[in-house]
């Protein structure tokens, strides 16, 4: 079983030449994020990463968290890898400094998130949710909440969660039940049970800050009549330490494919007379508060895809530099050599090389673009910021997802049978990955979200955007020396075309036919990801020969990069045609037959 090596040298490629860390960087209360700063925070979270973190993943997957009447024990060396990273600061990163926080940009998280996330996504998804809780309080919080809890959970001292779904609701939260009743003193009383809780009950911290959904006596059916609360496991002493344990409680943990050292709790909240807890912000307005912590959830699984994409080409690559098997093709009677040198294996290692670069290069930009949207001086920046960040989050969380399922099966691949036995740990990676593409709104709930919110009700104007600058790219290409820069602007305008015919396909037939667009919505969503890469790695190859030509620089980095761009653009870009064609004209046999005809 392969370590983990954090890969630095890229995501420092990616922040300064693609994501514009120097404009980051300049940035309103981001001065602190200079580059020498940045490489510093990157080496120490890598370190981190792979000394503390990685080693601990395969007890994760092996032992577990255990659950013994409500008690949740979590995996030996956990708890004292959670103190250490908290003391180091970790999970305060991006957040305000007002409450304890180091205020660095997004990009910056980003980057060292997805160490987290390669090293050990079963502990990662902790702080993950932390985060969430901690943006949700503090931008919809009273100050009384903002002092009671944001010191303890930026610190890391209190961990976060996020209750949405109950037994009955699925992805559904119009059918949420769970009751609050209000105690006439500003708290209410919380009753019902909610699911899928991931660190919903451990014992890493003295306190774990729930929010949940619930609905009031008056509440309006649906969604508008869901409200949110802070129900604290423990209640708080005068003093702000906690006190006496509140109604909620851990009724089992599940029984997972994967992240196994993740508990995933089934919570209830007021067997034993009621839970207690306060309003988050106003009445009635809880889904639209959770949207808060679920947009920093989706581009965070987004990350996950990524994350277990990196961590699987490693091992991967590893075991196909050491596994010696057969003679290499055409060499009659050559020696044996290890399997990388076999050119499917090849193959394989490159997609799943290339397509994490574009993943990383793609989430990093988005990252980038939200510190544009909330810093930036320029009411319009910040605007159009925004529109592509608003864009892209489906994009992120969906693409990189579906992408961490085939490239973590194209892992077990590559070990061949080995691959298949647990004690490699290619297999894990795998079923750890599977959740990813489920996990906050399945990749078809992202995809409706795409063509309904993102691109029909705005007639596609952002996607139009996006494409234009996508243009400048095959332009820049036109004017670079090479075939491989041949092949890759022929791929990308393929690419833009295809994105093209398709928006147009929805902002044309959502209004009148949205099943018919919504057949097409999860191939789009693969699309506007494979052509979003590519432009991406369009870029990274333009600098890539930029530098080549000044002579800066690592040499072999840089043609590698172009390599791996070409590679993309022969393997993966070249895909997207066809998916715009099934997205224009897939709705037929996807939607004919009758019922019973299934």
């Amino acid at each position: 079983m392969s370590s983990y090596n954090a890969p630095i040298r890229d995501m420092q490629f990616v922040m300064r030449e693609l994501a514009d860390l120097e404009a980051v960087a300049a940035l309103p209360g981001c001065e602190d994020a200079s580059p020498d700063v940045v490489d510093a925070i990157l080496e120490e979270a890598g370190k981190f990463a792979n000394g503390v973190l990685a080693p601990l993943n395969r007890a994760g997957d092996t032992i577990g968290a255990k659950w013994d009447n409500g008690v949740v024990t979590t995996v030996p060396g956990w708890k004292d890898a959670y103190t250490q990273f908290a003391e180091a600061g970790w999970t305060a990163l991006a957040c305000e400094p007002e409450f304890g926080g180091q205020g660095l940009p997004k990009l910056v998280s980003t980057a060292v998130m997805e160490m987290w996330k390669s090293a050990n996504m079963a502990f990662s998804l902790c702080p993950m949710l932390t985060t969430g809780a901690i943006e949700a309080i503090s931008l919809c919080g009273t100050d009384a909440q903002k002092a009671d809890y944001l010191p303890k959970m930026v610190s890391g001292e209190w961990t976060g969660t996020m209750n949405l779904t109950e037994p009955q609701a699925g992805s559904d939260l119009a059918a949420v039940r769970s009751r609050a009743v209000p105690q006439g003193d500003g708290t209410y009383k919380i009753f019902g049970q909610k699911i899928f809780i991931t660190y919903g009950e451990h014992d890493m911290t003295d306190n774990i800050i729930h929010l949940v959904l619930a609905r009031l006596p008056d509440a309006p059916e649906g969604v508008k009549g869901i409200s949110l609360f802070v129900v604290p496991k423990f209640l708080l002493n005068a003093d702000g330490t906690p006190g006496e344990r509140n109604d909620v409680h851990c009724v089992s943990i599940e029984h997972k494919l994967g992240i196994h050292g993740s508990p995933t709790a089934v919570l209830a909240f007021g067997d034993n007379g009621g839970a207690i807890g306060t309003l988050v912000g106003e009445a009635n307005r809880g889904l639209e508060y959770m949207f808060v912590m679920m947009n920093e959830a989706r581009f965070a699984v987004g990350m996950e895809g990524l994350a277990l994409s990196e961590r699987a080409y490693q091992q991967a690559l590893a075991y196909a530099k050491d596994r010696v098997q057969g003679t290499e093709a055409g060499v009659r009677g050559g020696p044996k050599v290890s399997i990388l040198h076999h050119a499917d294996v090849r193959r394989l290692l490159m997609n799943m090389k290339s397509t994490t670069e574009a993943m990383r290069s793609l989430a990093y930009v988005v990252g980038a673009a939200t510190d544009m949207a909330h810093y930036h001086a320029d009411e319009a920046v910040r605007a159009r910021s925004q529109a592509f960040v608003d864009l892209m989050i489906p994009v992120v969380k969906g693409w990189c997802t579906e992408n961490a399922n085939l490239i973590t099966s194209d892992g077990v691949q590559v070990h061949g049978g080995m691959g298949f036995i647990e004690e490699t740990g290619a297999a894990q990676h795998y079923r750890d990955a599977r959740i990813t593409a489920i996990y906050e709104g399945t990749t078809a709930i992202q995809a409706n979200d795409l063509i309904g919110r993102k691109i029909a009700r705005e007639g596609g104007l952002t996607a139009k955007a996006l494409v234009a600058e996508m243009r400048k790219v095959e332009a820049q290409l036109a004017e670079a020396a090479g075939d491989e820069f041949v092949a890759i602007r022929k791929s990308l305008s393929a690419g833009v075309t295809a994105v093209e015919e398709a928006v147009e396909y929805i902002v044309a037939t959502y209004g009148k036919d949205i099943k018919a667009a919504s057949v097409g919505s999860v191939p789009f969503l693969k699309l506007l990801g494979i052509v979003a890469g590519g432009w991406q790695m369009a870029r990274a190859a333009l600098v890539s020969a930029r530098r080549l030509a000044e002579g800066s620089g690592d040499a072999s980095f840089y043609k590698t990069k172009i390599t791996t761009a070409r590679f993309y653009a022969d393997h993966v870009l070249s895909q997207a045609p066809g998916l715009a064609y099934t997205v224009v004209n897939g709705a037929a046999g996807a939607l004919d037959l009758a019922e019973d005809q299934f």
